[in-house]
């Protein structure tokens, strides 16, 4: 996933009515979209169960956590939002408190001794320990596996997009990263049951899909005959009523003419690559351990725009490596300008315990981490003012997802995110939309035709 992702939380799933056993769940989400892949698989265990989702920690009996543990910040929001229950567990004891994600692996004895209130721990996507607590799920064990991975029945009304994981774990071992070591090796879900699941999702609504890995375009290794994410790409992008499919995070070494060719031919695949450079600088990316030169990311950026004249461009930067010199960082706000991305998610440096770069001084001081990541936003804001300033004019097909404040909102086939007024019921329809105002962030426009 985007290690320099920005950190949100995620609500999996709107509320049900009430069931008639009155059980009702909660699930918090932060961090990545694996996460929030393993929360709707929970929901989808839990719904299984006869629970209904509930937008009330105080009214559910079951509450999940989902935690990160990618930076520093991400594991204190989850320190925090644990604190915060302390008072609702001790108001309700017959409420089950669960905790999960890449916080727990490894972890468990020393959190059950920090968080004595919580139920159950349990690593990210081991379901079986889900299972195996909840009665309900356990009377359900031979029925299991053939459960959905998403809360399919509320779909329909609910979700136009959603994530699919294809690989769980990662091999690299990045010199910063935990999600290694959290998450485990690298192990592909098989062909035919990812294809299924999409099929699936499709007919209940669903018209934009995100494929998932830690390492996305690794997929197929480890699995027999070794397809790849390009044969994955061409098979799940052939169902009919699949409208926008997507993937994310790629590693670039791994960014192949095949996967970026796929791209170009399959009508449902989005024109956007979300790939991860992390510094521009080679001799901190040899520190990093990343495995790539900045001429290899350079080089597959030209490569997709070749094939793909307009897509665009999402990645992730990390400021204040340890031993980043100010010429090294310069390099990085270089090749930036260089390769003149929509989209940076850029992070300070934080040491995670057990890391390579967790034994090295972390010598760049906190106000320069500050000022570096400070510096790459108002690139961002320079290069995306230009960028949104030229697209006012044009019109853009925009899947609409959200509604905010009076405002629909969506996203076009590159990603960009786009808002319009109307009075109509757009969720989850197809506009074309003459964009009207620009942001850095953000396009404005209005409806030119009827949605579909």
């Amino acid at each position: 996933m985007p290690k320099g992702a920005t950190i949100e939380l995620i609500p999996v799933i709107s509320p049900d009515p009430l069931p008639e056993n009155g059980k009702l769940f909660h699930i918090w989400t932060i961090g990545c979209q694996m996460n929030e892949a393993d929360s709707a698989r929970v929901a989808a265990m839990l719904h299984e169960a006869g629970y209904r989702a509930t937008d009330s920690e105080e009214q559910a009996d079951i509450v999940v956590l989902n935690s990160c543990v990618v930076r520093q910040a991400a594991e204190d929001k989850v320190a925090g939002k644990l604190n915060s229950l302390i008072r609702e567990k001790r108001a309700r004891p017959d409420m089950s408190l669960v905790l999960t994600g890449c916080m727990v692996t490894n972890q468990q004895e020393k959190l059950k001794e920090r968080f004595p209130h919580v139920d159950l721990f349990f690593d990210p996507s081991d379901f079986d320990s889900l299972k195996h607590f909840v009665p309900e799920l356990a009377e359900m064990e031979d029925d299991l596996e053939t459960l959905p991975h998403y809360y399919l029945e509320d779909v329909a009304d609910t979700a136009v997009s959603a994530f699919v994981p294809i690989i769980y774990g990662c091999t690299f071992l990045c010199s910063y990263c935990i999600v290694p070591y959290r998450r485990g090796k690298e192990t592909s879900r098989p062909f035919d049951e990812i294809v299924s699941e999409v099929r699936g999702l499709v007919e209940r609504g669903v018209r934009d899909v995100t494929l998932l890995g830690q390492t996305v375009n690794a997929y197929g290794h480890d699995l027999p005959g070794k397809p790849d994410l390009a044969d994955l790409l061409r098979a799940v992008g052939a169902i009919e009523g699949l409208d926008r499919l997507r993937f994310l995070t790629s590693h670039p070494k791994y960014m192949s003419d095949r996967i970026l060719e796929a791209m170009a031919e399959v009508p449902s695949i989005c024109e956007h690559l979300n790939l991860p450079v992390q510094a521009g600088d080679n001799e901190v990316l040899r520190r990093m351990r990343r495995t790539y030169t900045t001429d290899l990311w350079l080089d597959r950026l030209a490569r997709a725009r070749e094939l793909m004249p307009g897509i665009t461009v999402a990645t992730d930067i990390i400021v204040g490596f340890p031993g980043e010199t100010d010429e090294q960082f310069q390099h990085t706000l270089d090749v930036l300008e260089e390769a003149d991305c929509d989209k940076v998610h850029v992070a300070m440096y934080s040491p995670r315990p057990g890391t390579l770069s967790a034994r090295w001084e972390d010598d760049v001081p906190a106000d320069v981490k500050h000022a570096r990541h400070q510096a790459v936003e108002d690139l961002q804001v320079h290069l995306c003012t230009a960028r949104n300033a030229a697209r006012v004019g044009q019109t853009m097909e925009v899947l609409i997802d959200s509604k905010n404040k009076g405002r629909w909102g969506g996203r076009s086939r590159g990603n960009t995110l786009v808002h319009v007024a109307d009075d109509r019921d757009l969720l989850g329809s197809i506009v074309d939309v003459r964009i009207t105002e620009s942001s850095p962030w953000y396009l404005i426009g209005e409806v030119a035709g009827s949605p579909r």
